[in-house]
């Protein structure tokens, strides 16, 4: 029997029993970056949400019968900015960041996505796309531009659930007299000499921002898919006029069954700005000692539904807990994934739920089990293990202590018992004595660097 699962549909704000469209192609979509710059802290949580996602269809449809998209745009006015600035080309910057976005995410163990389109090799297609919505009256042309008319969809607003005059009254919306409606939207816009160009039916120019997912996502997917994601920030406006756009353009009454949307992420209790000096991108916590893995625990704490808060503490615990995992199930081989894992993950992504039954794994000593619910939510992998100082013995030194707290017990002198617990101390290391021994365990901060001499 299939394992039955549940997502959370942003579209009808409730909790719906996952049906594929076709279960030997199961096609899933999420906004990619625009590559500009480093990925912030707060962009890696809907690719995590969305790579366990794509780990748990993988698992219940197979490998070869799931299909995941996740674009980069590179053509966006901030990109140009960052040219103009740097005196760079396009193309060097967006080759540039594409890879530091690549490789930070596969430090927090994402898989890569089936496919990675870039909107550059997509303009053909989003260009055939405006010309149909213009033919079919649900877009027009003016001064260079072509511009969706939001009065020709009926059902705007559907996803966001506000109405026109809402968005309009609560909207930053452009102002421009060849619009119709101020909430008409930007499907194509002029090119400056100096900015990036293409020939089309309106002039050289560029594509407006949302049109490109349609096209990519129709082409590589089809007009209608599974399963479409992104960040709360992105419902509106892009998620909405992508929905508009595409239901017009194919005369469907959807673009995808499922919505997904994770929540935002705050850092120590605060919204993350640079204002107040908390903001980080993912590459400054690698650089910093903190592992992908450990990053990837703290964001699977908490349900992608609701807002997380990364803390330094949460960092140093799930630390502390990945090791002591990783010391269990070194060298095992994965078992079985058990069922309390797999109905937790199932009950619309409840990775919290997995850890839980981790923990339970853990502690009746079930390492193939725990290795197995690691897999599951991209924990505990062979790949992801380099960060953790498993191959520094601490025996030696466990039983050095012990033999100095021995003859300590015979002198009462136990100068240098605290001397070298403070040495260990200072290194990251845990100390536990009992009547059983020492036992010495690498905690957050662990530098075995510091060991050196003793």
């Amino acid at each position: 029997m299939t394992l039955q699962i549940s997502l959370r549909n942003s579209m009808t704000r409730s909790k719906e029993r996952f049906e594929p469209i076709d279960p030997k192609n199961v096609r899933l979509y999420l906004c990619g970056p625009t590559v500009y710059d480093r990925a912030h802290l707060g962009n890696a949580r809907n690719v995590i949400m969305f790579d366990v996602l794509f780990r748990l269809m993988r698992h219940v449809y197979g490998a070869e019968d799931v299909t995941y998209v996740r674009n980069f745009t590179d053509v966006d006015d901030k990109i140009n900015a960052r040219a103009a600035e740097s005196g760079r080309s396009i193309g060097e910057i967006t080759a540039e960041t594409s890879q530091w976005y690549l490789d930070d995410m596969a430090a927090l163990g994402t898989l890569e996505p089936t496919h990675m389109p870039r909107a550059t090799e997509y303009i053909a297609e989003m260009i055939a796309m405006i010309e149909g919505l213009i033919e079919r009256g649900f877009a027009y042309a003016a001064e260079g531009h072509a511009l969706f008319s939001v009065d020709a969809y009926a059902d705007y607003g559907a996803l966001s659930g506000r109405s026109v005059d809402d968005m309009i009254a609560g909207a930053r919306v452009e102002v421009a007299p060849f619009k119709r409606n101020p909430m008409d939207f930007v499907l194509w816009k002029p090119s400056a000499s100096d900015t990036p160009g293409w020939e089309s039916p309106w002039g050289r120019g560029r594509p407006g921002w949302h049109i490109e997912c349609s096209a990519m996502s129709k082409a590589l997917l089809g007009e209608v898919f599974d399963v479409h994601g992104g960040g709360n920030d992105l419902m509106f406006p892009h998620h909405e006029n992508e929905i508009a756009q595409s239901c017009c353009a194919h005369g469907t009454d959807r673009m995808a069954n499922y919505w997904m949307h994770n929540e935002m992420l705050q850092v120590e209790g605060k919204k993350m700005s640079k204002s107040l000096g908390n903001f980080f991108t993912v590459r400054d916590l690698l650089d910093q000692g903190t592992p992908g893995e450990v990053i990837r625990f703290v964001f699977l704490q908490t349900h992608y539904s609701k807002p997380m808060d990364w803390t330094d503490k949460k960092a140093q615990e799930a630390e502390v807990i990945l090791r002591k995992w990783r010391t269990m199930t070194d060298g095992v081989n994965v078992g079985d994934i058990s069922g309390a894992a797999l109905s937790a993950l199932a009950e619309d992504l409840n990775t919290a739920g997995v850890l839980a039954e981790m923990h339970r794994l853990a502690n009746v000593g079930d390492a193939p089990g725990l290795k197995a619910a690691g897999a599951l939510i991209g924990l505990l992998g062979d790949d992801m293990g380099a960060w953790r100082a498993a191959d520094v013995d601490l025996s030696p030194l466990a039983e050095k202590l012990a033999a100095l707290r021995s003859d300590a017990m015979q002198s009462k002198d136990f100068a240098a018992v605290d001397a070298m617990k403070a040495a260990l101390t200072a290194a990251g290391v845990e100390v536990r004595m009992s009547k059983a021994g020492v036992e010495l365990l690498p905690r957050a901060g662990f530098d075995a660097a510091k060991l050196a001499g003793m």
